[in-house]
């Protein structure tokens, strides 16, 4: 008995040394709570980090403060970019590191009005995020000649809807959802997807200052395998994994609904399947950074090569 009662005593001295030394990491998600982060809210609700000796807190970004802001500030160690956002960043002079790649596909789609091909219709009014995502779609239009004129808006569907704008930019996991409902018509025809022509560059992926990288190398290897458990663990568990997003949803005020983010988190699962391999990688491709580079220098949007070098851990 005595030496069940050490035995006890032992594994809760370890459970308390192993609390006690758990890296403390504010992760910061790049938007307001939703699927497109439902592994990150998985392996938080399931314990990855906990397990791997992390204590983390999701902090989402608010209209005073930037996702990349907070990481800037120091008030969090880790974020969620896209590619093209964290090329613009580093190359802006701040050295980023991507820790694991979420994204495989380009989710970034524009929606006519008209049932007519967006990139057929030259000069029209296109609604774009006031907050960015964009870039890939600026390169596009130029490259394409496709003189658009760009209205930074806040609701894409409701002035779609009524005609203000001519066509918009959605994620299709997202804003194209939002639009189906609003009873926008989207066709083959007038949806034009920028995954199925030379414009398909990986999106989200999760990323450290490389100061803090550095630093902390240990703390991102265990936070990027916790969090990719909990992407595998959406894939098998989706209905359970819609659970866990309401209570973010609820916790943030995030208007919504379940069909939606249930819709959401399918098509966000779908992009991460890589179109050649078939399979989650979980990696950044050398080939889309250097497809990105090229489309961002010839868009003006980098001024210098951001190398994938540049960006991976190693």
């Amino acid at each position: 008995m005595n030496r069940l009662i050490r035995s006890v005593l032992l594994v809760a001295f370890l459970l308390l040394a192993m609390a006690a030394r758990a890296q403390k990491i504010t992760f910061t998600p790049q938007w307001t709570a939703q699927s497109q982060f439902a592994g990150y809210y998985v392996a938080q609700e399931m314990g990855y980090y906990k397990e791997a000796g992390l204590e983390v807190e999701i902090v989402h970004p608010s209209a005073s403060m930037s996702a990349i802001n907070l990481i800037r500030s120091g008030k969090s160690q880790i974020t969620t970019l896209q590619l093209c956002q964290a090329m613009q960043i580093i190359d802006e002079g701040l050295p980023l590191v991507n820790i694991l790649q979420t994204s495989m596909n380009n989710a970034l789609v524009i929606v006519s009005r008209k049932d007519e091909n967006p990139i057929e219709q030259k000069g029209i009014r296109v609604g774009t995020w006031s907050v960015g995502f964009d870039q890939i779609a600026f390169c596009m239009s130029l490259k394409e000649q496709l003189d658009y004129k760009w209205i930074p808006v806040a609701s894409n569907s409701t002035l779609l809807v009524s005609g203000a704008i001519d066509a918009t930019l959605a994620m299709s996991y997202n804003e194209y959802y939002l639009l189906k409902q609003s009873g926008v018509r989207l066709t083959d025809k007038n949806v034009y997807r920028f995954c199925d022509h030379d414009y398909n560059v990986q999106e989200d992926g999760v990323y450290m200052i490389r100061k803090y990288y550095e630093e902390h190398r240990d703390d991102a290897r265990r936070f990027a395998e916790a969090s990719r458990r909990g992407w595998e663990w959406a894939v098998e568990h989706p209905e359970e994994t819609i659970d866990i997003v309401m209570r973010y949803v609820t916790e943030g005020e995030v208007v919504t609904n379940r069909p939606l983010q249930r819709l959401q988190l399918k098509e966000i699962l779908r992009l991460q399947v890589d179109r050649e391999s078939g399979k989650r990688e979980f990696r950044l491709r050398p080939d889309m950074v250097s497809l990105a580079n090229s489309l961002m220098t010839e868009g003006q949007m980098l001024f210098n090569e951001v190398t994938y070098e540049d960006l991976v851990s190693e």
